[in-house]
């Protein structure tokens, strides 16, 4: 079903907002109202809209007031990360966000300067003036304009850019098939040098970039989310990668190198295992990260790191050995229903494994906790029994164990 610009409008508008308000409704009794005194586009309009409001609730505080195409919600960035790279803008500058979507990124700019948004699809811009407007910025703090990126104006502060990465429809990690292209970013940059160029994590930047751009990589609620490319006074480390992990209570961890060699390889493994943050791996910055800790791999190629030193670190998943087996189905499920292990976290690296089938196999009734590494260590899969000491996401992370 279509929606029009015209449909869009009164879903912003007083009109709409009663019909919006009934989300507590029962979902029957919902569908019976709307269809009775709403056309079929509008009345799709009000329950996808509410849909996206309650899944936008893990990304934004105001999820609740602010308006969302499917689109536009799965391409946002969430206000952690977006409130992360506000604060590498200098204070109080102008900052110009192409390809701004509904506002993700448009609305942290706006609470530390000056900002102007501009997109070419006149839905989203639409939208995302509304989202700014909820957010309580006037016209003078925050606006935007439906405007293709050719013809937007940089101006003398500095820029950020969100590329569609799904101009196709099939999400893209090549930067010849984002809209616009790195060709045509890479044109921008002449003209307004400092800029912020947000890509997928799996995008390979071209030489030139990386030797002049400082590239890092951002990871939020446990994943990581986007690579950054940083040129101009935006870069800190120009010529270098950097990891960033953000956590819920406000810490963050950045490590930054340049190297991409191997870590060393463990003669064999110590009492602690840790796990890279997935901004490290996704950054190749575990070697750096061994260098600083004095930690070796398990395994050449296998991020897991070995050490006898106790490490916190939000950058580190850590796990204390508590034994190591073969892998060996019979074996191991008579340990787990020795020692009533009844709630099972299983990682693997390096291994085929399914872990969900594995553990079905495995659990026994009771209500132990283990973790099981599996992974090839001096030439065999091996399963370190483990008790998980923290996550990357930091914490204790028992909750996250099954019960099977």
């Amino acid at each position: 079903m279509t929606n029009t610009l015209d449909d869009y409008r009164w879903l912003i508008s007083s009109e709409a907002e009663p019909w919006l308000a009934l989300c507590g409704d029962e979902p029957l009794r919902l569908l019976s109202n709307l269809r009775k005194n709403l056309s079929a586009e509008r009345a799709h309009l009000v329950v996808e809209q509410m849909d996206l409001r309650r899944r936008a609730r893990e990304k934004f505080r105001l999820a609740e007031r602010m308006f969302f195409t499917r689109k536009g919600f799965e391409q946002a960035t969430d206000e952690q990360i977006a409130s992360y790279k506000a604060g590498r803008f200098a204070e109080g500058c102008a900052i110009t966000d192409l390809c701004c979507g509904i506002g993700g990124d448009l609305l942290a700019f706006a609470a530390r300067g000056r900002a102007r948004g501009f997109d070419h699809d006149e839905v989203v811009a639409l939208l995302a003036n509304a989202n700014a407007v909820a957010h309580g910025f006037n016209e003078e703090q925050c606006v935007v304009k439906p405007q293709k990126i050719s013809e937007s104006d940089l101006g003398k502060g500095s820029w950020h850019c969100d590329p569609d990465r799904r101009p196709m429809g099939n999400r893209a990690t090549r930067g010849e098939l984002f809209e616009p292209p790195l060709e045509t970013l890479a044109g921008l940059r002449e003209r307004n040098l400092n800029a912020a160029i947000k890509l997928a994590p799996a995008t390979e930047l071209p030489a030139d970039w990386c030797a002049i751009a400082e590239c890092e990589w951002v990871e939020s609620r446990g994943e990581c989310r986007q690579q950054i490319a940083w040129f101009g006074e935006l870069a800190r480390q120009p010529g270098c990668r950097s990891a960033t992990v953000l956590l819920t209570d406000g810490q963050m961890r950045t490590v930054v190198g340049d190297s991409d060699g191997l870590p060393p390889v463990a003669g064999q493994v110590g009492r602690f295992l840790y796990e890279p943050a997935a901004a490290v791996l996704a950054a190749k910055l575990t070697s750096d990260l061994c260098r600083e800790h004095n930690l070796s791999a398990i395994s050449s190629g296998v991020a897991y790191l070995t050490g006898d030193q106790s490490i916190e670190d939000i950058a580190l998943a850590a796990f204390e050995v508590v034994d190591v087996l073969p892998f060996d189905r019979k074996q191991l499920r008579a340990y787990c229903r020795e020692r009533q292990i009844g709630k099972l976290e299983i990682k693997k690296r390096g291994v085929e494994v399914d872990p969900e089938r594995l553990r079905k196999e495995i659990v026994a009734d009771g209500d132990e906790n283990a973790t099981l590494l599996i992974a090839p260590h001096d030439g065999k899969t091996r399963v370190f029994v483990a008790a998980r000491l923290s996550s990357a996401a930091g914490g204790n992370s028992h909750e996250k164990h099954k019960k099977m």
